[in-house]
């Protein structure tokens, strides 16, 4: 039996079995129950037990509002921040996917960068930049930002906008550029074709963009605990009552209770506030009227545009690339040191190093391929609302939640809730389940967005046709949305790489991010030379990774 003869059995057998919807409504029963057993119950769970500790809150009228003063902090934050984000990401997006420079598949791959680094270096390195005398502020004779407000929401800027922009870059890519092409040829200016052809198709992307950097920008803990200063959002007060507790300052019922009640507020917000996206998102009319024919023309001109490109790149290269990589700087003087040769022959502090590199980079490959394996039948049910438009608005509310618990809050929960149900669980095991829980958001929400904006006459047309459910998405979804799923594997992947606070809640292996948070807090001493080479490398070498996989999947200059 030769190759294409074999293939061609597999397909037939998988086309009769995704013809049955007892084998389909199996497929897309099994991810719910798979979701809410990983993913979603065991942090809820986590949280519920410690419930009775609430009434020492309740107890302490200060810090009721203190910690109410918190969490509307970061949502002010989290909501001006995403605004932020989409509207920095679609210009950089565009150029992109539209763009004629050679360079633009490094520039791609550059706008990951903040991603992968680990968080609280990434916190580290922009506290350096812009408040350490060695950083901008060295041109200003003083502090140019100091810790507080202003500077979390530059963090949060930082490393919630490449998410965005790695969506709308999935989102341009998908979608066929005929459309534009058309209204051109009627006579519209590409200004007024983006407004009036692209943006309604790409509202469903716009709105997961938001939802992504939104969520992330709750949910984040350890870098932002670095530069709040005595600021303090939800996640902040969380690791502030954990301290205080270490300290001795509070009861350990107290500070349960504090982290129970912020966690639960956080949820409960954010689940209204996604729950009203659903409903108006749905609901809101793109293309947006009432612009001026005039204004539109002259924003199309190409002075024009190369001004927003331009203005597009000074942004991206001076608030998040520069502010991101300022801590690597120490490297470039290691390698003219003896820091290097130390490096690569594994003495000292780099045998955990080198130990730990190749546990994140293996454990980000599990959790993505995992992720894909999880999230694309949900995804399915989500788009296509294969139970009904109540159960698939329910799921997509649903899936964001792990997104909100802060990482430290839901990495306690977890260890908690399956050390107690499984006391023999494998470390390495826990460790998974807690990056799955953090990452599948991602890419639900990225495949989601991609699957709502295949029209589904193109499906009915080639079910009239004959075609198999198989056959439909591996001919026509699939090439259609390649580019999307791309995008939410490697948010997946960069996700997992850098977290940090859920790991250090959950098990006591050392992952490369953990390893450079001890080295950052003099828990394990290194030198700057040793903390500036070891984020150097992990950066460099996921973006080696990334730079591989663009060019293996890219194919003629495209993904």
């Amino acid at each position: 039996m030769n190759r294409q003869m074999l293939q061609r059995k597999i397909t037939d057998a998988l086309n009769a079995l995704s013809s049955k919807k007892p084998a389909k409504y199996a497929m897309y029963l099994t991810a719910i129950i798979v979701f809410l057993v990983l993913i979603l119950v065991p942090p809820i769970l986590g949280i519920m037990i410690k419930w009775g500790s609430l009434q020492q809150v309740i107890d302490q009228p200060q810090l009721i509002s203190r910690a109410l003063g918190a969490v509307a902090n970061s949502f002010a934050i989290a909501l001006f921040v995403s605004a932020l984000d989409v509207i920095a990401g679609i210009p950089m997006a565009w150029l992109i996917t539209r763009g004629k420079s050679k360079w633009l598949s490094v520039l791609d791959t550059l706008a990951d960068i903040p991603f992968i680094v680990p968080t609280a270096a990434l916190g580290y390195s922009l506290l350096l930049f812009w408040n350490a005398p060695e950083g901008v502020s060295a041109l200003f004779g003083g502090s140019l930002v100091s810790t507080g407000w202003l500077l979390v929401i530059l963090l949060h800027f930082t490393f919630s906008y490449p998410v965005v922009v790695r969506v709308l870059v999935g989102a341009l890519l998908d979608y066929k550029r005929e459309y534009e092409q058309a209204s051109r040829t009627l006579g519209a200016v590409p200004f007024m074709a983006f407004r009036t052809v692209t943006s309604p198709i790409l509202k469903p992307s716009l709105i997961a963009a938001f939802i992504l950097s939104f969520a992330r920008s709750l949910s984040e803990t350890g870098a932002t605990f670095i530069v709040a200063g005595v600021f303090e959002n939800g996640p902040v007060f969380i690791q502030n009552m954990k301290n205080d507790f270490s300290s001795g300052l509070v009861t350990q019922t107290a500070y349960e209770g504090a982290t129970v009640f912020a966690s639960v507020i956080l949820i409960a917000i954010s689940c209204t506030i996604f729950a009203l996206i659903r409903i108006f998102g749905s609901k809101l009319k793109l293309p947006f009227k009432g612009i001026w024919p005039n204004v539109e023309r002259k924003l199309s001109y190409s002075k024009a545009v190369n001004s927003r490109n331009t203005i597009t790149l000074i942004v991206f290269v001076t608030i998040v690339l520069i502010p991101a990589l300022f801590v690597a700087l120490p490297a470039f003087e290691a390698v003219f040191t003896d820091t290097l040769p130390a490096a690569f022959s594994g003495s000292g502090v780099w045998s955990d190093f080198w130990q730990s590199l190749l546990l994140s980079y293996g454990l980000g490959a599990i959790v993505t391929v995992l992720g894909l394996i999880m999230g694309l039948p949900m995804a399915i049910l989500i788009a296509r609302k294969k139970f009904g438009k109540s159960i698939a608005a329910l799921l997509d509310i649903l899936v964001n939640i792990p997104l909100i618990v802060p990482s430290i809050a839901l990495g306690v929960s977890l260890k908690f809730f399956w050390k107690e149900s499984l006391p023999f669980i494998p470390e390495m095991l826990l460790l998974i389940f807690a990056h799955l829980a953090i990452t599948y958001p991602y890419i639900v929400k990225a495949m989601a967005a991609a699957f709502e904006r295949i029209s589904m006459d193109m499906e009915e047309a080639a079910r009239t046709l004959g075609a198999k459910p198989f056959s439909l998405f591996t001919t026509i979804i699939m090439p259609l949305t390649k580019y999307s799923i791309l995008s939410g594997a490697i948010m997946v992947f960069t996700r997992s790489v850098s977290e940090t606070g859920a790991t250090l809640a959950v098990t006591n292996l050392r992952t490369a991010p953990v390893v450079i948070v001890e080295w950052v807090k003099g828990t394990v001493h290194a030198t700057s030379l040793e903390i500036g080479l070891g984020c150097g490398l992990l950066v460099l070498l996921s973006f080696l990774i990334l730079f591989a996989l663009r060019l293996l999947t890219r194919g003629k200059g495209r993904y």
